[in-house]
């Protein structure tokens, strides 16, 4: 099996490399990697103590942001090291300041493995989510480096319970710690004889927690609301959009949209205006030269803002859920406001909870989107209590980054004895 893995991994790059010819985020993807150990060692001091985070992309970044905010308050004398999967995360967090080295992941072959846990030699690793990358794994195993994967979610349909997953099974020990979110998971663990595992809960809640307890003040956002209800979609791709443009098409109730697209290439966001025409859509970015009182419609055509959006909403729709996956539902949720979503929400344990609690809506079509819309934004009352849940449901949840704490403190507290002895 372990062959088998590594030949699919030189498939996944090939595939890759034929993709580059037509797709730019793959040629990013490329080009990000391209002389990726020389810039290691040149950047890498062989003294230097480095703790390892690795997330896929910018979602398992926001999830891994608290942890690596508190382990360099926590071991300054540390270097932290942040890797990314993919060019979306990479691209967007490539100057952040909270880590000392920010790279791309060598593709998971056994030699790059090898040769880059030999560069960096870290003290220890955290995966977050479902980075199963086993090449990896097995060096940093056979390396006595610690390995915590954070905020994982495992389901029954995953290979790993599966009666050919035997292989799987045995990498997933070589992890040193699982800090899961829920209860299904533990178990889920333990019917493969995996007792290393806790529930911690995602390490997101303490980040959205605190996003909600900043100051962020976006005039042009302020001013395009004014004394509106104002609905903020965050992270749309062309069906959400499809859906929203209806939505204002047949609204009985009278409010403002807000579209920030998870793709912000001028192809889309022409898309986006074209579609949204007859409400006189305005760029953020041209905010200040071309704003009118009569534009209905704003579109956040950069990135890095979202998150501070998001409160100034009455309603809040997360996009992808037509498509692979739902975007951050806990961003608006910390607000304390009620949320939308499409019908793929399986696989994120938040929906569910959202859904229980009566403060997140899974729509699957135009119709369903615009009765609950409309349910929502004119009765203030239902919109209030849905949020204050959410809202809720936030903080009840946070404290999953004090948890892996310990953890990690427990482990980098024996390295440094053990290095002084």
């Amino acid at each position: 099996m372990h062959l088998l893995y590594n030949i699919s991994i030189r498939l996944y790059l090939l595939a890759i490399r034929v993709a580059a010819l037509f797709s730019p985020k793959a040629g990013q993807w490329l080009k990000g990697r391209k002389n990726l150990f020389e810039q290691l060692w040149q950047s890498i001091a062989p003294d230097d103590e480095i703790i390892w985070f690795h997330v896929a992309s910018l979602g398992e970044f926001e999830q891994g942001r608290p942890l690596m905010e508190e382990v360099r308050k926590s071991f300054p004398g540390h270097k932290i090291l942040l890797t990314f999967f993919s060019p979306s995360g990479y691209e967007v967090k490539k100057n952040f300041s909270g880590a000392d080295y920010i790279f791309y992941l060598p593709i998971d072959t056994p030699s790059n493995a090898k040769k880059f846990i030999s560069i960096i030699q870290p003290k220890m690793a955290i995966f977050v989510k479902y980075e199963f990358w086993y090449n990896y794994i097995n060096e940093l195993y056979k390396n006595k480096i610690p390995l915590l994967m954070i905020s994982v979610i495992f389901r029954p349909s995953q290979h790993f319970f599966s009666f050919w997953g035997g292989w799987f099974r045995k990498q997933l020990h070589k992890v040193t710690w699982f800090y899961v979110q829920n209860n299904q998971s533990v178990n889920l663990l333990k019917r493969i004889k995996i007792f290393h595992a806790d529930k911690s809960g995602d390490t997101r809640f303490d980040r959205v927690k605190a996003l909600a307890e900043e100051q962020h003040e976006l005039p042009a956002i302020q001013r395009f609301k004014g004394d509106s209800l104002l609905m903020v979609a965050g992270s749309t791709w062309p069906p959400d959009e499809a859906i929203l443009s209806h939505v204002l098409d047949k609204s009985k109730t009278s409010f403002k949209l807000i579209i920030a697209p998870h793709v912000v290439s001028k192809a889309h966001i022409n898309e986006i205006k074209q579609k949204f025409d007859r409400y006189h859509p305005v760029l953020f970015t041209d905010f200040e030269k071309t704003y009118t009182e009569e534009a209905t419609v704003l579109i956040i055509n950069t990135t890095g803002i979202l998150s501070k959006i998001y409160r100034y909403a009455h309603l809040s729709y997360v996009g992808g859920g037509f498509g692979v996956g739902i975007h951050n539902l806990l961003e608006p949720a910390t607000y304390g406001q009620p949320v939308l979503f499409g019908p793929h929400f399986n696989k994120f344990q938040e929906a569910h909870d959202l859904i229980n609690i009566q403060s997140g809506f899974a729509i699957s079509n135009e119709t369903e989107a615009l009765q609950k819309i409309d349910q929502l934004l004119a009765n203030d009352g239902l919109r209030a209590e849905s949020g204050r849940r959410a809202k809720k449901y936030v903080l009840d949840n946070a404290g999953a980054t004090a948890i892996v704490l310990n953890k990690i403190k427990e482990f980098i507290v024996e390295s440094s004895t053990a290095h002084k002895l």
